[in-house]
């Protein structure tokens, strides 16, 4: 049952792990885990240029039919929405917001998706690879979909990521709320 001020999005990519997603979307809360039937998962950069903030190609779905992508469906409010279209670089014409029709295990869900625009293939760096799998393990993906993203090949970049400091950030004070939690009760 949708009301007026959420929406659902279906997240393929480093979106799949909640502290990355909930870094400008606060209001995201899981929904259900989804598959997205004859689409397959690729990465790319659009228009060829690596991406700056995760230096090397970034998550796009194209379709495919027989294959399948998995992913979460987040509840989101629709204040955030300009947020996540502009994280998707929407604007710049990066990525272009679709509806699609995902599987879960009572129905079918409407979810809005993103797909990268003019994509030339590039291999992800090892860093944005590792949100993805951890995203996919955080919301119990099936396990040989998260074999199927460990097997990647990345572009062995090693250099820093500030993104990737953030998100450690983000992760030890989620785990830092759990802990104090846990602690008063």
């Amino acid at each position: 049952m949708e009301d007026n001020h959420t929406f659902l999005y279906f997240a393929y990519g480093s979106n799949l792990l909640k502290e990355r997603l909930q870094l400008k979307n606060p209001s995201a809360t899981v929904h259900c885990v989804a598959r997205l039937k004859d689409y397959k998962l690729v990465f790319g950069n659009h228009k060829g240029l690596a991406s700056d903030r995760w230096h090397g190609g970034v998550a796009t779905i194209e379709h495919s039919p027989g294959d399948e992508v998995w992913g979460v469906v987040w509840r989101m409010n629709v204040s955030d929405l300009e947020s996540l279209d502009s994280q998707e670089n929407v604007t710049l014409g990066a990525y272009s917001p679709v509806e699609l029709l995902v599987k879960t295990k009572g129905q079918d869900l409407n979810c809005r998706t993103y797909i990268m625009n003019s994509c030339v293939y590039a291999p992800p760096s090892p860093q944005y690879l590792k949100v993805i799998v951890m995203g996919a393990e955080q919301n119990g993906l099936p396990k040989d979909y998260q074999e199927k993203l460990r097997a990647i090949k990345t572009n062995m970049y090693e250099g820093p990521l500030p993104m990737m400091a953030e998100l450690e950030r983000a992760r030890r004070r989620a785990k830092e709320k759990v802990n104090h939690r846990s602690n008063d009760a």
